[in-house]
């Protein structure tokens, strides 16, 4: 029979972050609409380390906990169950994504230099990949921006949105297309471009529903912007698979954040419709309300046990792993928003009101059926997948 304990060196960090999120953050949570100041996300981070609860997810040797990904979910979805949370234990995104990328590709220089301040704390990053129509979106393949050798370095022009952090981002990692013609390329280059560099320019802030990201969503160009060799991130022409790398673990990390908000959602409407008396009963006594409780419970527990599966393949089988979290990222995405829908549902009039912060989590949780490939195109690449392996099994 399987064992779905947790060591207990996890369940006790689990415990001591719910308990920090409790008393810490959502006492400290921005008002409905405005977004979580530099100062205070210093604050809450500095209280994060002495309760001994800052990056769970960064190695040891970077100042965190070291937990493998099969053990992030549970600290991650405590996390969650504040917008403020994840930047409590610095594994927001983009930061948390960058951090893992540059774990596994970034050279020992490049680790001094943006890996260790940004695992400590002390920076914020972003990372350049989508653009504007008729570039790279929904379909990679689409990459426009370009990187072009010169003497010393590269020379990379573009235009990227939707760039999540990039204001007041110490650097930026950059997708280019690079097309070179060595061995084993995939036509693309990952580039770190620090925020001072000239030729890098924020063009404006796109403006979104959700808030809870410090730096806003950006439109960035690339004019003519410089960069060393020493700026590639790994090797020339690898950028694709490298992406790969990221974007497994982060999409299933936002699963994670989300889910503690659904959590709370529901923990939310549960206080409320056991307390509302109506009818001559409480609403939770009313079939219709136990309808949508019983389905938000159901909800959060298949995305929890399919996060779980999840997060262990990505330790131990990372290509089934990159499968499954296209399928996580799906279902959780759209569970997830289900269970705040249905709480505000069930606190009526209070639900849509700034009185609840229900309202908020729902215009924080809707974008995650876009960002990180809309739920349409992954039941694409799912669909495709079942039926290339379907042929392979007849060959």
């Amino acid at each position: 029979m399987a064992d779905f304990a947790l060591p207990a060196h996890v369940e006790e960090l689990r415990a001591r972050t719910r308990e920090f999120i409790d008393t810490v953050v959502i006492p400290a949570e921005p008002k409905p609409g405005e977004v979580i100041s530099a100062e205070t996300r210093q604050m809450l981070q500095q209280e994060a380390r002495k309760a001994g609860v800052f990056a769970p997810h960064v190695p040891v040797e970077f100042g965190g906990h070291g937990l493998p990904i099969r053990y992030w979910s549970p600290i991650f979805q405590e996390a969650g169950r504040s917008p403020a949370g994840p930047q409590a234990l610095n594994c927001a995104a983009p930061d948390e994504g960058n951090m893992h990328l540059l774990n596994v590709v970034a050279s020992p220089e490049q680790k001094r230099r943006y890996l260790a301040p940004l695992a400590a704390g002390e920076v914020r990053s972003a990372f350049a990949m989508t653009e504007p129509h008729p570039g790279a979106g929904s379909d990679p393949a689409a990459l426009s921006t370009t990187a072009v050798r010169t003497s010393g370095g590269w020379i990379i022009n573009g235009e990227k949105r939707f760039i999540s952090g990039a204001d007041g981002a110490a650097f930026v990692i950059c997708m280019a297309r690079t097309d070179v013609e060595d061995e084993g390329s995939d036509g693309a280059t990952m580039f770190i471009v620090d925020a001072d560099n000239p030729g890098m320019r924020l063009v404006r802030h796109i403006p979104t529903i959700d808030r809870s990201i410090i730096g806003g969503h950006l439109h960035v160009t690339f004019h003519d912007c410089f960069v060393p060799d020493d700026a590639v991130l790994g090797e020339v022409g690898k950028g694709f698979r490298y992406a790969q790398v990221r974007l497994g673990p982060a999409r299933l990390t936002h699963c994670m954040r989300w889910l503690g908000l659904a959590r709370r959602a529901l923990d939310i409407a549960l206080e409320r419709a056991t307390e509302r008396q109506l009818f001559g009963s409480a609403l939770a006594d009313l079939g219709m309300a136990q309808a949508m409780i019983a389905d938000s419970i159901i909800d959060i527990e298949t995305s929890d046990a399919l996060i779980a599966k999840t997060g262990w393949l990505l330790d131990t089988d990372e290509r089934a792993g990159r499968h499954l979290a296209s399928v996580a990222k799906v279902h959780v995405a759209e569970a997830v928003h289900r269970v705040v829908d249905r709480a505000i549902q069930l606190c009526g009039g209070d639900g849509v009101s700034d009185d609840y912060p229900l309202a908020t989590f729902l215009s924080e949780v809707r974008p995650f059926r876009i960002y990180d490939g809309p739920s349409e195109v992954h039941r694409w690449a799912i669909a495709r997948r079942a039926a290339r392996n379907a042929r392979r099994k007849k060959a």
